[in-house]
């Protein structure tokens, strides 16, 4: 009997509960270190509010296979670090003040301690996993690791620049769906998938990845300050284009692109006004155009997953690129 094609949040939090609060409690622990700022760091960080995105896409993952050890609690605590200790590095990079409607870590503990406590993240992830004894599960993090640094300096390269959609997608892949494809294969990897079925799952955290990273940016755009929880375009602020303006820049006048060019290399609304940028993206359905996007990654991430079983796994996994798609924070 074919399982109901939806499923909503709630449901995939109680599918998960169990698993979530041990999560929680192994991330708790180790995040705890003899150095008292690396703890008191860590544990600010672990109570930012974080939506434990990635760890679910881990646990869904390795369930969709009834794998039922220790060792996805534990990766999924792995990823989060990983994942927390880029956030810590992020700010520290982009000089952030607030991170998640809180200061950023870095404005209570200075630049030093903070990218040091990175650092420490870093390894404490990579301690934890070798607990594992599995090579393919190292082999992983470390590639997902050079894609993250690596993508950072590229984006740090191209700050102010008006980069392609090529470039762009490619950030993108290294910032957010790099991480999101290998919280899939981790799970796959424990589950013991066949290659093909690792590969699909590692599709589906791509597209997925690639259109929740659009979404952001957008929002990053349009929403409050008050839902974002930082200062709105706060991408166009740091030099950073955006799909949207990238879509933009293809179409508009030559006025209307010095515009957003002032915007980019001021790293300010000074002489250009955030509203004008978005009557320019609006003129050309910009907006749309990104949102739109985001929408066939997620049709994409969806069509991954249609040749594994019907179960309630399945119908989460579903369910998740609506919700990256259609999210409003």
């Amino acid at each position: 009997m074919s399982a109901p094609a939806t499923i909503n949040g709630k449901e995939i939090f109680d599918l998960l509960r169990d698993d979530l609060v041990a999560l929680e409690a192994e991330f708790g622990r180790d995040t705890v270190s003899n150095v008292q700022a690396i703890t008191e760091i860590g544990e600010y960080l672990r109570n930012g509010g974080g939506k434990r995105i990635r760890p679910a896409l881990l646990l869904l993952a390795a369930r969709l296979f009834d794998y039922e050890g220790r060792g996805a609690v534990r990766l999924g605590a792995v990823v989060e670090i990983i994942h927390t200790a880029t956030l810590v590095h992020d700010d520290i990079i982009d000089e952030a003040k607030t991170r998640r409607g809180r200061p950023a870590a870095n404005t209570q503990w200075g630049n030093s301690k903070c990218v040091l406590a990175g650092d420490w993240l870093y390894m404490q992830a990579f301690k934890i996993a070798v607990e594992e004894r599995n090579f393919r599960i190292l082999d992983a993090l470390i590639e997902l690791t050079q894609q993250m640094v690596e993508g950072e300096l590229l984006q740090i390269e191209k700050l102010g620049k008006l980069i392609t959609l090529e470039e762009h997608f490619d950030l993108i892949f290294r910032k957010t769906a790099c991480l999101f494809s290998v919280c899939m294969r981790l799970g796959a990897i424990l589950g013991g998938a066949t290659p093909e079925q690792e590969e699909a799952l590692g599709k589906y955290g791509h597209d997925l990845g690639m259109a929740f990273q659009i979404v952001d940016d957008v929002l990053d755009l349009t929403a409050s300050e008050d839902t974002l929880g930082k200062p709105v375009a706060s991408d166009l602020r740091e030099g950073k284009v955006t799909m949207a303006v990238i879509h933009a820049l293809e179409r508009c006048t030559p006025a209307e692109r010095a515009s957003i060019e002032t915007v980019l290399r001021e790293r300010a609304f000074n002489g250009v006004s955030h509203g004008e940028i978005l009557q320019i993206l609006e003129r050309y359905g910009s907006l749309e155009a990104a949102t739109a996007s985001a929408a066939r990654y997620a049709e994409t991430a969806r069509k991954a997953i249609c040749p594994f079983p019907d179960s309630e796994i399945k119908r989460a996994l579903l369910w998740a690129p609506e919700f990256v798609v259609a999210r409003e924070k």
